[in-house]
């Protein structure tokens, strides 16, 4: 059936089949690739890497919507919408896998929208609130460095899902950690004041760096039947970039002690700073107030 205008597809009725309003329905990029477990693999546990990795993107997806109508060009808005509707499609894929991997059969949307603070597992450099423009690319740059040195590893994980998701994800990451390095190189090597603003950023950011390479019993456990990576055994790679971006954007790498934990837990263990709650309370507010909506 077709309609007259898109208002028209969304309030009526065209095959008796809604679809619920918040995500749910689009195409499967991954369509035909073998949703099985590996043979002696622990599904709760690939459930449980598949939270943290989706998580990741999610939460860091939403920081950088807040930034649409708000970016200094038009051009820097669209980047970052991009990046983060990439990173919304890996959360998509990986929210996906995590309730086939448990047997439950949670889809995506139940596990964005009607999981607590407490049950989120991202990293806590990504519930942080947005600084300035500095601010915002010296995350990316940090984020994206990060996640590609193990999405490009994760394509030889022994879970076919998995090693799909990151073959996906690292063109998308490529070009996240190279629009970064672009911008922070610019203003670091800019006027007097973007410099300030980029080192500002990086020095606000860097306690929550070693966050990244600590692993977490859940991967170890993954490392060991080579579906997981080790966060720690990207550490080098991950040095070698930002050595080479700062150098040339003439920017100092911070020299600042770690952002402790409460009792040793962090955010893979679903301690959070106070920002998460009040960031999910936004991004979730339109599906509680409508809970099962369709259109």
């Amino acid at each position: 059936m077709s309609f007259d205008n898109a208002y028209q597809a969304l309030t009526e009725d065209s095959s008796g089949d809604g679809r619920w309003a918040f995500g749910t329905g689009f195409a499967d990029p991954l369509a035909g690739v073998d949703t099985r477990l590996p043979e002696g693999v622990d599904g709760q546990l690939l459930a449980q890497y598949c939270l943290m990795l989706a998580d990741d993107a999610l939460v860091t997806s939403q920081r950088l919507t807040e930034w649409v109508s708000w970016a200094p060009e038009l051009e820097d808005e669209m980047a970052l919408a991009n990046i983060a509707l990439d990173l919304l499609g890996q959360a998509r894929m990986l929210l996906t896998r995590a309730g086939q991997a448990d047997g439950t059969g949670r889809g995506e949307d139940e596990l964005a929208y009607f999981r607590n603070e407490h049950q989120f597992r991202n990293v806590r450099l990504a519930e942080m609130p947005n600084g300035d423009f500095g601010h915002t690319v010296a995350r990316i740059l940090l984020f994206a460095s990060w996640r590609l040195a193990v999405f490009a590893r994760l394509r030889e994980s022994r879970d076919p899902m998995l090693a799909a998701i990151a073959a996906k994800a690292v063109k998308e990451l490529t070009y996240h950690r190279e629009y970064a390095a672009s911008w922070v190189i610019r203003l670091g090597d800019g006027t007097e004041l973007s410099h300030q603003r980029v080192q500002r950023g990086l020095e606000e950011l860097w306690p929550l760096v070693e966050e990244l390479f600590t692993s977490h019993e859940v991967e170890q456990q993954l490392a060991t039947s080579g579906v997981a990576v080790l966060p720690d055994s990207v550490r080098e790679e991950f040095d070698q970039v930002l050595e080479q971006v700062l150098a040339t954007a003439t920017l100092q790498r911070p020299d600042l002690p770690a952002l402790p934990g409460v009792a040793g837990k962090a955010g893979r263990d679903g301690v959070h700073t106070e920002h998460l709650g009040y960031l999910l309370a936004e991004m979730q507010s339109v599906a509680r107030a409508y809970p099962g909506a369709k259109w």
